[in-house]
């Protein structure tokens, strides 16, 4: 009798303990769950810490993160309000605020992330269809750095003032979800846009649009390199005239000076005598017939001329 009485112990304490087991169920700091019945709930959401139990088989925990969560857009072609198509990317946070709700309306954070793609993704379209594209590309009207090579009239006119900006359309496109999340159990956090480029027409035309006007700023020192080259031209050429009129003056003045102290040598030495008269006119025949004459040359002269007197003299006749 005892040996039939263990073994039944033993099974009972075996389904005891199982029971127990399956019933309890541990809720963590970052967790809230909801106890449904046949896939109802039926009871308030559990966020408190700790063990709780469940009748088992009959009633399911379902377990919701109760911290913030992360939605991730895909970048979408959108067009803005002056018909400029570009590519925008966003991203989002989010919490599950009242788990009933979202349980009921959403089940799980696949449902959710499906349901999020929908409104946060339509509400950046409506937003951005209602701006200009300068809108969505600045944050603010601040004040201009000034461009080099670009004067503070040409950037007044380039920079155009906004009125909203990034981050009031991203507060618009929060205000518009958050009512539409918030019937879901969701509160959005916060939305941001990740990124904004140009669609392949749009970014061609914007890099037109730079060369071009870099190639006016190049253009504009270029012509401003060739006035200033051509003005040191200008006064190289002006130093250099001076420079040689200036040497030209001196040199003359040196070849006079020269020659009068030539002339004067030449006057002395000949008013001394007889003799240096004679040596006198003999060196200036002798210059001039090595000015005047070649080895080539022939002469016909008359032999009482003063011109041959030298040379009559040389051959003694």
């Amino acid at each position: 009798m005892n040996k039939i009485k263990i073994p039944a112990l033993i099974a009972i304490i075996a389904i005891a303990v199982a029971v127990l087991v399956s019933s309890a169920f541990v809720v963590d700091e970052t967790e809230q769950v909801i106890i449904t019945q046949f896939g109802k709930p039926i009871r308030e959401p559990i966020a408190t810490p700790g063990i709780h139990f469940k009748v088992p088989i009959v009633h399911k925990a379902n377990f919701f993160d109760r911290r913030f969560l992360e939605w991730d857009g895909d970048p979408n072609q959108v067009p803005t309000k002056d018909k400029r198509f570009i590519w925008v990317d966003t991203y989002a946070r989010w919490r599950i605020k009242d788990p009933l709700l979202f349980f009921q309306r959403l089940r799980d954070e696949s449902g959710a992330q499906s349901r999020l793609d929908d409104i946060l993704d339509g509400e950046t379209r409506n937003a951005i269809a209602k701006h200009l594209l300068v809108e969505i590309v600045r944050t603010s009207n601040r004040e201009p750095v000034l461009s080099e090579g670009l004067s503070e009239g040409e950037i007044t006119t380039t920079l155009q003032n906004i009125k909203f900006g990034r981050e009031k359309i991203t507060r618009e496109i929060i205000e518009a979800a958050a009512s539409r999340t918030l019937e879901l159990g969701i509160e959005l956090l916060d939305l941001r846009l990740k990124r904004v480029n140009y669609v392949d027409e749009v970014q061609q035309k914007i890099f037109e649009r730079m060369i071009t006007e870099r190639k006016r700023i190049a253009d504009k020192f270029r012509s401003e390199g060739q006035g200033e080259a051509s003005k040191i031209l200008g006064s190289k050429e002006k130093d250099l005239k001076e420079i040689e009129s200036g040497a030209y003056r001196t040199a003359q003045e040196i070849m006079g000076k020269a020659d009068a102290e030539a002339t004067a040598i030449y006057a002395g030495a000949y008013n001394k005598s007889q003799a240096s008269r004679d040596f006198y006119r003999f060196l200036k025949t002798m210059e001039t017939y090595g000015s005047t004459m070649s080895d080539k040359d022939w002469l016909i002269l008359t032999t009482k001329g003063d011109f041959y007197k030298y040379l009559r003299s040389r051959s003694g006749k």
